[in-house]
């Protein structure tokens, strides 16, 4: 059961289900505050404001986890990593990868789609500081348990950081001590290989604790372990 009802029959039940969730009061007030307030670049703009769903292709082979949507990216576009410095990263090198079908993602129907990709993450609200709190993470999890449920081909799991990869083990029922995080590192969790990257920020990327071709190194094994 999810939040008190039977199970959804399709993602887009669970989407639908999922952007109404207010569980985590202190999640609901940030990503609503952050909503009307907004950054001056985006006044004009509607902020999503609201829990954001995963997307991308139901017959992927590869969960591209990550921590949270961000303040003005994905609490304001309504998709993740979609709006902010992190997707800028992200996308092309999907792209790239042959994962998606271009380099930019703007909006929830600006057209991209992915290829053997689906992207979520642990944390489905905005939270202060990008700092979601234990009872948060564990608010959250039963939604990506459901998405797992319609995406029967999955292989690998990338995460996005080590509260990525926490989360993932959490949710396998792993002690978190089991498999330490590391770039590059890979484990078998269950029937699952678990592929750690440093996440996508901005914080890693303009500091060059993570590079492009670090990256791109990464991708490559996550289509080589998913067989793609």
């Amino acid at each position: 059961m999810l939040d008190g009802r039977s199970d959804p029959e399709n993602l887009t039940e669970l989407e639908s289900r999922l952007i109404t969730c207010r569980r985590c009061e202190r999640l609901v007030e940030w990503r609503e505050r952050v909503g009307r307030e907004k950054r001056r670049a985006f006044q004009d703009e509607i902020y999503w404001a609201a829990p954001v769903p995963g997307f991308g292709d139901p017959t992927a082979r590869i969960l591209l986890l990550g921590l949270a949507p961000g303040a003005h990216g994905s609490n304001r576009t309504g998709r993740m990593f979609t709006g902010d410095a992190s997707g800028d990263f992200l996308f092309p090198a999907l792209h790239r990868a042959g994962l998606a079908s271009r380099t930019r993602s703007r909006s929830r129907d600006d057209g991209l789609t992915l290829q053997g990709v689906f992207i979520s993450a642990a944390a489905r609200c905005a939270p202060p500081g990008n700092k979601p709190l234990p009872q948060e993470l564990v608010n959250c999890a039963p939604w990506l348990a459901a998405e797992l449920a319609f995406l029967p081909k999955l292989r690998v799991v990338l995460a996005l950081g080590r509260i990525a990869h926490d989360a993932w083990l959490r949710l396998t029922r792993e002690p978190v001590s089991s498999v330490n995080f590391r770039h590059g590192g890979e484990a078998q969790v269950g029937s699952l290989v678990l592929l750690d990257s440093y996440h996508v920020s901005r914080q890693n990327t303009n500091t060059g604790r993570l590079t492009t071709a670090m990256f791109d190194a990464v991708l490559e094994r996550a289509k080589l372990l998913a067989g793609i």
